[in-house]
């Protein structure tokens, strides 16, 4: 296990080193070019790298490179191109050792426990895998059905998570003392997010009481089900559920041949998602092709809706990752949707500093423009209709508000990485269903109903404003009185410290860290560079031992300085 912290560190150490003298060191000695030329190879080369080494130790390494091809917002293309085909598919565990853990959650032999239990699993991921089994006649009689899948725990897992985790933590220190990272997102709340996540993933029990939450929220929809549960072969590390599988949802032929119409199933899973986050808030996190089967409906009649398709439910699985979205939150996403559906700029950046994503600094005026010239261009279409559109025209909307995008102090609330993980897999698989698939559709009817529910709640905002403001000019008069008084009476003073010694002091403390710094640069930059470039590898680093003698010896000769002045 330490070897595998040791290869997770050094990974993030070799290319936060890299980063740092490309993208900060060179630009500020005029080498600005040269980085700009390099990055897209840079790019590439290390999300290679990175997907190599989540292959090799799997873990909870292949669900960073995942969440890491999804960011598109904050990422350049040449890392999420590159880990975008990363799968969260593993060599399965050998059945002696799956056997043994089973056996010893169950507190029985599997074939006890079970009618038959299948050794080759029908799936193996990075935590765990699953087998199909059959319950026993009585069982069975409860359940309705003998069929189910069996979900096992690798063994080991626990301790393959805590030091994944125990490194991710070290990774995010590091990168919250980096000025250009910490001012935009708190990466330590983020992995800490992150962390509360994977746990849950890997305590079968909380997932089988989030399917169980999750069908209840269902209850009333006639599109949704959900498998059941069979707790008296469940414990946290083994998961048995009835077999509900049926055809994957991007399964397009798969559809067609059943008479179900992709579109519809496009329109409904959109649908489906969109009420979970903007009802009660209680969402699948992880609505990937996998977790999502169609299953069709035994319907009267000549067995088709109005529409020529075949009745049919999405059936959801894997209830691991799940997120929920507090009241506070759901009311600011709310203002977003209906921002977005309104195509209103500005009450787009609104919603989006209510929501926590900008920090209350952020000076949004540019944003706004950007986002009010977006959508008068791009508002509206659909994945069909944005690729038709000239690419020239993205280049310039990039170079034009790129900058503006990138420098805004970001910062993400709880559970918001979940949101924008479910919602940028909805609309792949949407697109995958239906190539002329409009999200903006999908979202104007919630927008429309949501926008009927502010108005319901308008005039009782108005009135807590404006008492609120009431209250502020009620006490304002006693502030000013008290306020002069303490003028009047000398009470509000100033004061002047020794400024001129203080000034000094911080001088020589500049020109040292200063010094520190460029011995460092130099240092560091001759090492990556000798690789390639020997001679001046070596200059470089020769070199460095001016500024250290500096940042030495002259904090000591003017500390004696100061000392004889004092």
């Amino acid at each position: 296990m330490r070897a595998r912290r040791g290869r997770i560190l050094r990974f993030a150490a070799r290319y936060m080193l890299q980063s740092w003298w490309y993208e900060l060191f060179l630009p500020r000695i005029g080498l600005a070019r040269v980085t700009a030329r390099s990055r897209a190879a840079r790019m590439t080369r290390i999300a290679e790298r990175f997907h190599v080494l989540a292959v090799e130790l799997g873990g909870l390494m292949i669900k960073v490179g995942q969440f890491l091809s999804s960011r598109l917002d904050v990422l350049p293309p040449e890392i999420t191109k590159q880990l975008e085909g990363l799968q969260d598919e593993v060599p399965p565990v050998p059945f002696p050792a799956i056997r043994e853990l089973a056996e010893a959650e169950l507190g029985v032999s599997l074939d006890r426990a079970y009618a038959w239990f299948d050794e080759v699993p029908v799936a193996a991921a990075s935590l765990g895998q699953a087998h199909r089994a059959g319950l026993a006649p009585l069982d069975a009689e409860v359940l309705g059905s003998d069929a189910v899948v069996v979900k096992v725990q690798r063994p080991g897992i626990q301790q393959v998570v805590d030091v994944d985790l125990e490194a991710l933590r070290r990774v995010a220190v590091w990168l919250s003392r980096v000025q250009a990272v910490s001012r935009r997102v708190d990466m330590p709340a983020l992995v800490e997010e992150f962390a509360l996540t994977s746990l849950a993933e890997i305590d079968y029990l909380l997932e089988a009481g989030n399917a169980e939450r999750f069908a209840e929220n269902a209850a009333g929809d006639p599109r949704v089900s959900v498998p059941e549960i069979v707790w008296e072969r469940t414990t946290r590390r083994v998961l048995t559920l009835s077999d509900v599988t049926a055809i994957k949802i991007n399964d397009v032929a798969g559809l067609r041949a059943a008479g179900i119409d992709p579109s519809e199933v496009a329109n409904v899973f959109a649908s489906v998602m969109f009420g979970q986050l903007f009802g009660d808030g209680f969402f699948h996190a992880d609505p990937h092709p996998g977790n999502i089967f169609v299953t069709p409906v035994l319907a009267s009649g000549n067995g088709t809706d109005a529409a020529g398709s075949r009745p049919f439910q999405l059936t959801f699985v894997d209830f691991g990752m799940m997120g929920e979205v507090s009241e506070s939150l759901r009311r600011g996403l709310r203002r977003l949707v209906i921002a977005v559906a309104a195509r209103d700029g500005k009450g787009l950046v609104d919603s989006i500093g209510d929501v926590g994503v900008l920090l209350p600094s952020a000076d949004t005026r540019e944003l706004e423009r950007a986002m009010t010239q977006l959508f008068a261009r791009f508002g509206g279409m659909g994945f069909a209709e944005l690729q038709q559109v000239d690419p020239k025209e993205f280049r310039d909307f990039a170079v034009e508000f790129g900058d503006v995008v990138r420098e805004m102090p970001f910062q993400l609330p709880e559970n918001f990485l979940l949101i924008i993980r479910s919602m940028s897999l909805v609309s792949g698989v949407c697109s995958s269903l239906n190539p002329a698939f409009n999200i903006w559709e999908a979202i104007e009817p919630f927008a429309g109903q949501l926008m009927r529910d502010e108005q319901g709640n308008l005039v009782q905002d108005v009135m807590k404003q404006a008492g609120s403001a009431l209250s502020v000019a009620a006490a304002l008069p006693g502030r000013l009185d008290a306020f002069i008084d303490r003028i009047e009476s000398g009470g509000l003073a100033v004061e002047t410290p020794r400024i001129d010694r203080r000034l000094a002091r911080l001088e020589r403390a500049a020109r040292r860290i200063i010094s520190a710094v460029l011995f460092g640069a130099l240092l560091v930059g001759g090492a990556l560079l000798r690789g390639t470039d020997e001679v001046f590898g070596i200059v470089l680093m020769w070199a460095s031992v001016l500024p250290l003698l500096h940042a030495v010896f002259a904090g000591w000769l003017g500390g004696g300085g100061s000392r004889g002045a004092g």
